[in-house]
């Protein structure tokens, strides 16, 4: 599938990129996962955004580029991983992830890389390389596990 790659601190994402890429948070997070939580928490501002748009101009996947500090104190991170119902099982998930771990040693450098990852897609996860650590936690109602990149 033939995707454009849009990777940007948040103070150069254009209106429109920034609604699209709330929008499909919502639409995943909030609508189809059924959670009620705040999204928007202030970490935004502080991150790289990765954007994934199809030929048709429809954002179809994005993640949040977390430095080091901001969520946790001795590790960057990726968060607010989504991909639109559109896409799944077509791979771009796989795609998503591979670019973000790639931009995230370009834009912070090499390190460790740390994750909250439903449950149900460790072994995607583990497929990067991430390992869990901890116990599997409730976060807004759903299973989640700690892993980190080496």
């Amino acid at each position: 599938m033939a995707l454009t790659s849009i990777c940007k601190p948040f103070g150069e994402l254009t209106p429109n990129e920034l609604y699209d890429m709330l929008r499909l948070r919502s639409e995943v997070f909030v609508v189809e996962q059924n959670c009620v939580f705040p999204d928007m928490d202030d970490k935004d501002q502080q991150c790289h955004h990765i954007l994934l748009y199809n030929a048709q101009k429809v954002l179809v996947a994005t993640a949040r580029l977390v430095p080091l500090g901001l969520a946790y104190p001795d590790m960057m991170s990726i968060g607010r991983i989504v991909t639109s119902q559109l896409v799944r099982g077509t791979g771009v998930g796989k795609q998503l992830v591979e670019l973000a771990i790639a931009e995230c040693y370009r834009i912070f450098g090499e390190g460790p890389i740390r994750i909250g990852a439903q449950l149900y897609a460790q072994k995607f996860y583990e497929s990067f390389g991430f390992e869990q650590v901890g116990e599997v936690y409730d976060e807004d109602g759903i299973d989640h596990i700690k892993m980190v990149k080496p």
